[in-house]
């Protein structure tokens, strides 16, 4: 099977992110930090990259498609704390998809019907969710290189956008005399915290990522670094070309109206065209992903191994749930309330993720006081969300109270009522490569010789973190072969080994090839086998 690359992790995470949330939210930002907006763009984003190195370094020792669930359960077994925030993570993706959807219908009827209508807004919003819905019953999904294509439209427009906005804006707005408190400035940031959920959808991906000692961090810190300088330079631009009562009006749709001073109406529908595609492609991304993952998770209290197979078989009636659920909620809440409601379910969840690679770090190789900051800033911002809103608008955490509740009480009926409960190892293809990493020594020696025996010229390296003295902080098993023959025979030999010694896609063992005149590539850290 072919393995994933460095572009398709990336933009499945850039993807994630970039997919309705600012579009959605980027006028409640401002309304609140005033020119500060970007000030609140990247304090958000500074959260999501301190989270993203506990993905990265979880993601690669233990790599799995239940990504999230499977650290959670890693850290702190199989209970009623870690089934919680299994179901919290999944109504946190039910309202992804009411924020996407509540977008794609603000921006259709300011499209279609020429402003904010609430009626249309609510037959937009009911018509997307049924549609993609409809689609995915029948199997279709977007494919990764299509999902590449959209990526690079959606960055591309909003590029295009920041540059021409440079040329028309009043970047006064932007000074700190414009500026709102630090209280302001940080909830502003957020409330738009949503806007960066979506980088752990590279976690999923980790067994068939190629290399992924390195693709994996690399992965995870560009497409945050990515989304966080598009993000502020939106931010920016929108600021500039917008005064506050126009924000204020179209709050909904700010992002088409800020085009309008350097591109007319076209750019109201170029933007309003973007913010359709970034929304759909999200919307069926997230109906037929981690979604459907955490719903699996939740219903067998494991992945099936052949997930890609039966979620079709098995994941139907969840579709329908999450399609459900989410229509009711995208009609029953305004877009603040979404907002922070999901903004609240990520920064819980992100916080115990954080204190899970604390609590792992022996064996992620981690620093262990990174995730520990990383804890505590989700914690505080948490705690700076709920005062700000007690102190000033106490009816916007109404969404937040009845999302906690509800899935707690849930959790605990289905505790009561079923014998479902999270297995201690959530996905069965890791807990195979699991016991691989425990018989390594074994596998080693066999793939060496049949190497040598097979290709007379071969040099073959052990290299990465299974030559430490502690084993048990390597997720892989990693050959530098070195060798002048023909490729293809190379791969022929590699795939006869893999299928005599019944290695499935998914083991530690990883092969890479290079000629010999390459050898300046091999790590200082190496083993000559």
């Amino acid at each position: 099977m072919k393995k994933i690359g460095f572009w398709e992790a990336y933009s499945i995470g850039v993807g994630g992110m970039i997919g309705g949330g600012i579009f959605a939210v980027l006028g409640l930002t401002i309304l609140l930090a005033k020119g500060a907006a970007p000030v609140s763009f990247l304090f958000a984003g500074f959260i999501a990259l301190v989270t993203s190195y506990s993905y990265a370094k979880l993601s690669v020792r233990f790599p799995s498609e239940g990504g999230t669930v499977e650290f959670l359960v890693r850290a702190f077994k199989n209970n009623l704390f870690t089934g919680y925030l299994n179901t919290l993570l999944l109504a946190s993706y039910i309202i992804m998809l009411s924020l996407y959807s509540y977008a794609f219908g603000s921006y259709a009827s300011a499209l279609f019907i020429g402003g904010e209508v609430a009626l249309a807004k609510k037959i937009f919003i009911v018509i997307v969710i049924s549609f993609f819905t409809i689609l995915n019953f029948l199997g279709a999904y977007v494919s990764g290189k299509a999902e590449d294509i959209m990526v690079f439209i959606k960055v591309g427009i909003l590029l295009l956008f920041s540059m021409l906005g440079f040329l028309t804006g009043n970047f006064s707005k932007l000074s700190p005399e414009q500026w709102e408190s630090l209280l302001n400035i940080m909830t502003g940031g957020l409330i738009i915290f949503v806007a960066y959920e979506g980088f752990e959808l590279i976690a999923n991906t980790a067994q068939d990522v190629e290399d992924p000692e390195r693709t994996l961090p690399k992965a995870f810190y560009w497409a945050v670094s990515t989304t966080i300088f598009i993000y502020v330079l939106v931010s920016i631009v929108t600021v500039a070309n917008v005064t506050y009562e126009d924000v204020k009006k179209y709050q909904d749709y700010v992002l088409a109206v800020a085009a309008e001073p350097f591109l007319g109406k076209a750019g109201f529908t170029l933007i309003g065209i973007a913010a359709l595609l970034s929304t759909s492609s999200a919307i069926n991304a997230t109906l037929y992903g981690s979604a459907r993952v955490s719903y699996l998770v939740a219903k067998f209290g494991a992945l099936p191994k052949n997930l890609t197979k039966n979620i079709w078989n098995h994941g139907t009636e969840g579709l329908l749930i999450l399609a459900i659920l989410t229509i009711i909620f995208s009609l029953t809440f305004n877009l603040e309330n979404i907002s922070i409601a999901g903004s609240l379910g990520f920064l819980i969840v992100f916080a115990f993720v954080n204190l899970a690679n604390f609590k792992l770090s022996k064996y992620t190789d981690s620093n262990p006081l990174i995730s520990l900051f990383g804890f505590l800033l989700c914690l505080i911002s948490i705690i700076t969300l709920i005062i700000y809103n007690l102190k000033t608008n106490p009816d916007s955490l109404a969404s937040s109270f009845v999302v906690l509740v509800l899935t707690f009480l849930f959790e605990v009926g289905y505790r009561v009522f079923t014998d479902t409960r999270l297995k201690e190892t959530i996905d069965i293809k890791l807990e195979e490569r699991e016991n691989l990493l425990k018989n390594a020594e074994k596998y080693i020696d066999k793939i060496s010789s049949s190497i040598k025996n097979n290709i007379s010229d071969s040099e073959i390296y052990l290299v990465g973190k299974y030559l430490s003295s502690d084993k048990s902080k390597a997720g892989h098993v990693n050959f530098y072969l070195f060798s002048d023959e023909n490729k293809e025979k190379i791969n022929s030999v590699v795939e006869k080994i893999e299928k005599d010694l019944n290695l499935p896609s998914y083991s530690p063992f990883n092969i890479k090839v290079f000629n010999k005149a390459q050898k300046n590539k091999l790590p200082k850290e190496n083993k000559k086998l």
